[in-house]
Formats: C-alpha cells, sequence, structure tokens
C-alpha cells in the first residue's frame, strides 16, 4: 500500500502513530563504480509505492533529457540530484532517503562508488546498522568493493547483504552468483562481521528487489527487501555502563543548574552516586528532568537534563558515569584515522579534537602504520594523503574520557578539524588508550610545525655533501 492511501484510509493521526511504533533500520549501499547503487534505492521506492505521483512525474520528464537506462525508466534519478551526477551517471554526494514498509522504517544513505570519494563514504556509513555492497555479475569482487567492506566493517557494521547486480545481463546463470559468492566470503576472513547474506538481482528489472524473482529457482531465501525488514537493528547499547556526555550547561534561575545532554549508553536512576570526568569529582544524581516530566530512571538514547545534590563544577564536555566506573581518562590515544582532505597529514601539527561534545586540541605524534585497504597490507609512511587509512598515535592537550570504538561508538569517535579552514580532515575510531603524558608539543610554535612541513616537502631526504678546504 502506498504512503498516501495508507494515509487516506486511517487517518493521519493513526498513521503516524502507526508509524511511531515501527521499527527503524538504518542502512546504506555502497560498492565499485557503477555497480548501481542509486538504481536499486531507486527500485525499492518505485516498487514499494513510497514515490508521489508528481515525483514520478518529473522523473518521467528527467529520464528523456538525462536517462542512462535505454528504453528503462531511470530510477538513479530519483537520489543522484546534483548536476554533474546526473551528466555523469554517478554518485559524488551523500544522499539520504526515507521510506517505509508495513513492517518497519528506513533511512538508506546513497554512497559514492569513485575511490576520490571515499570521505563521502566514511560518512553515510558512520550511522549504519546494515551495510548493502553491490557487486557488478560481469566484473565481480573489485578492489572498490573490498575498500568500502573493509571501512563498513572498520565503522562497527555487524550486518552485511552483499547484493550481486546485473545478472540479468549475465542470464542470470548460477555458476556466475557462485563464483562471485566464493570470492567475497575468501575476501571476508580478514573482517570481523559474520553476518553476511546473498542476493542475486537486477535493480533495473527488479528481480529479487522487492519480489522473488522467476530467473533465479536456484536462490532459495527471501528477495531484498524482505531480507531488509528481516534484520535487527542496531540494540541500544544498554550493556555498557552508562556514559552522559554533557552537552549544555542552564541555569535559568537560582534555584536550578542543570546538565543537558543524551545517555549513550546504560542507564542512570535517581539516587545514584556519579562522578564526573575528567576531573573525578564526586556527587549523586537529584532529578532526571524532561519536557514531559521528571524521569526515576533514563535508559540508553533518552535525553535529559540532569541535577545534582551537590554543587560540583561540571561544564559542557564532562561525562557523568556512575560511581564505581573504571572508565579511563587520558591524553594519548592510539587510533583508526581516515584522512578526508586534499592537504596531507601533518606530524606535528595541532588540529581540533571533537569526540562528542568535548573540544580540544590534538597532534598526531607518529604514524604507527598505515593500511593498504585492497590487501589489507601494513605499510609505512610520514604523512596522509586523502583518503588513505592508518593506525596513528594522538596526543591531547587535555585529557579526557574516550572509549575503545568497538565497545562504544558515541564515545570512540572523534573528527579532526583543521584551526584555520575549521574543515574536517580527518575522522576517527578510538583503537587503544594508552598511559597519560604530559603534553609536550605547546613549546612548537605554528610557524616552526609548518616550516618543518615545508622542508620535508622541498627536502624529503637528507643530501650527502663532501666539502672541501679552501685552497
Amino acid at each position: 500500500m502506498s504512503t498516501a492511501n495508507e494515509v487516506k484510509e486511517l487517518g493521519i493521526e493513526a498513521y503516524l502513530a502507526r508509524q511511531q511504533d515501527k521499527s527503524l533500520l538504518r542502512m546504506m549501499t555502497c560498492g565499485s563504480v557503477d555497480d548501481g547503487k542509486s538504481t536499486l534505492i531507486g527500485r525499492l521506492l518505485h516498487d514499494s509505492h513510497q514515490i508521489y505521483e508528481d515525483q514520478l512525474a518529473a522523473l518521467h520528464k528527467d529520464n528523456e533529457k538525462v536517462g542512462n537506462a535505454g528504453e528503462e525508466l531511470d530510477l538513479a534519478l530519483l537520489v543522484d540530484g546534483l548536476q554533474a551526477e546526473r551528466e555523469q551517471g554517478i554518485t559524488i554526494d551523500v544522499a539520504y532517503r526515507y521510506f517505509s514498509t508495513a513492517k518497519r522504517k528506513f533511512i538508506i544513505a546513497d554512497t559514492p562508488g569513485h575511490e576520490q570519494y571515499t570521505r563521502n563514504m566514511v560518512t553515510g556509513a558512520s550511522t549504519s546498522d546494515l551495510a548493502i555492497i553491490l557487486v557488478d555479475a560481469r566484473y565481480g569482487v573489485q578492489i572498490q568493493t573490498k575498500r568500502h567492506s573493509f571501512i563498513c566493517d572498520s565503522l562497527g557494521i555487524k550486518q552485511f547483504v552483499v547484493a550481486v547486480n546485473k545478472m540479468d545481463i549475465c542470464n542470470f546463470d548460477e555458476a556466475v552468483f557462485n563464483r562471485i559468492k566464493e570470492q567475497y566470503l575468501e575476501f571476508a576472513k580478514q573482517l570481523n562481521v559474520t553476518d553476511i547474506k546473498f542476493v542475486p538481482m537486477s535493480a533495473l528489472k527488479g528481480d529479487n528487489v522487492v519480489t522473488r524473482s522467476q530467473h533465479t529457482p536456484y536462490y532459495k531465501d527471501k528477495p531484498l527487501l524482505e531480507l531488509l525488514e528481516d534484520s535487527p537493528a542496531a540494540l541500544a547499547n544498554t550493556d555498557f555502563e552508562a556514559r552522559f556526555p554533557v552537552q549544555y550547561v542552564v541555569r535559568p534561575n537560582l534555584d536550578f543548574r542543570g546538565f543537558q545532554g543524551t545517555l549513550t549508553s546504560g542507564s542512570l536512576e535517581v539516587g545514584q552516586a556519579v562522578k564526573i570526568l575528567p576531573s573525578g569529582k564526586r556527587s549523586s544524581i537529584k532529578e532526571l528532568v524532561t519536557f514531559d516530566g521528571n524521569l526515576e530512571r533514563a535508559q540508553t538514547g533518552q535525553a535529559f537534563t540532569i541535577t545534582l545534590n551537590d554543587e560540583v563544577d561540571v561544564s559542557r564536555g564532562d561525562v557523568i558515569v556512575p560511581a564505581e566506573s573504571d572508565a579511563e581518562v587520558t591524553n594519548l590515544v592510539q587510533a583508526k584515522l581516515v584522512w578526508m582532505h586534499e592537504s596531507p597529514l601533518v606530524i606535528g601539527k595541532s588540529y581540533n579534537f571533537k569526540l562528542g561534545s568535548k573540544n580540544t586540541s590534538a597532534i598526531v605524534k607518529y604514524i604507527d602504520h598505515t593500511i593498504d585497504v585492497n590487501t589489507l597490507e601494513k605499510g609505512q609512511a610520514d604523512t596522509l594523503q586523502l583518503n588513505e587509512i592508518a593506525i596513528v598515535t594522538l596526543e591531547l592537550t587535555e585529557s579526557i574520557l574516550a572509549d575503545v570504538y568497538r565497545n562504544n561508538r558515541e564515545t570512540g569517535a572523534f573528527i579532526l578539524i583543521d584551526r584555520l579552514s575549521n574543515l574536517t580532515v580527518g575522522a576517527g575510531m578510538v583503537e587503544n588508550l594508552l598511559a597519560a603524558q604530559n603534553a609536550s608539543h605547546s613549546q612548537f610554535s605554528e610557524f616552526e610545525i609548518e616550516l618543518n612541513a615545508l622542508v620535508r616537502k622541498h627536502f624529503p631526504h637528507w643530501q650527502a655533501l663532501d666539502i672541501s678546504k679552501l685552497k
């Protein structure tokens, strides 16, 4: 049933109530160039009746001008909105689309396949619970397929659906599907993902996207949409102990001082003993205040205001945790860093560091090793170029609370920001917390760091010279 018909049948209030009760799955499409990512999303929207009449009319009009699907309707135009995307038939920016079925709601991110836009793909993967990895049946597993799979694995996505697309061009040959399945499973041995499903399909024709295809009698599983409906959403991080990053301090009058934020993991309750990190000051919870009334107990994902029984210093960026927590506070972390800017990383240069609501500055002390995402081999480097990935050691100007990314996404992910341009230049995931050290990079000025980088650029190697005595 289309959205319009459902609203007409139920009424707006009943429709909204039904939507609110549905579970939400955040997912993304990724893979190599021209594997059919945008077309797949368009097919999902079209065949599940999620396109309004005016959108469909505009799609037919655009298809006559810039369509790239021959006699078929180019459904990729539904998500490829940039002029450059339509002219080239590629995806450049991340496009988000919302749709729902009778069972659940979906937010799907269409990410680019070109290597130069890997940073855009990282953006889409950072909030996804499931990755649909498209593979062109004609070419099999490509380098970019491996690159995107590795990044999705690094960002903690636990569910993969490998969609072997364009099977219609290969006459839906079972041998082709099985060969690609074996290729991918061999590569996936190097990843941490255990939930991998495979679907032979044609996004252009609609085979095994929303309905089961008659052309693949060898495929016994469900079509893609049903697999998505049955896939578990990311579970709330309730097993990990409580983390409440303070986003804002409110003081509307002399009698009230509260700390606003969202509980990223665990639970908190009134009367519970807590401590504030990194200062280590202790108190207990007086109230948990929300717009709809006070809570006795707060769960993961809830936003509220905490008031404490003691007047302790709490600022934006501090984290409230249980008093018995053994959470670590440090200014030295080892992290997996994705470089996202055309200007290369400069070791020793000060960057703004943002983890959750905490803002400070940091330097990359050294690069432990780079990671070749095509082979997963380690390498050595003294800088990082656009889209390169490495394990690095960062030193911060002040100690903060951080968690290993695989344990807690919210307090384990950070970005680096250039202090002059204010552009995001890197995104990272905490791998290990190291023993805190006294900040040592403050002795270097920005001029000295830039000068050092300039010298290294133009004179990358020492030159051996023989100087004889003047006669």
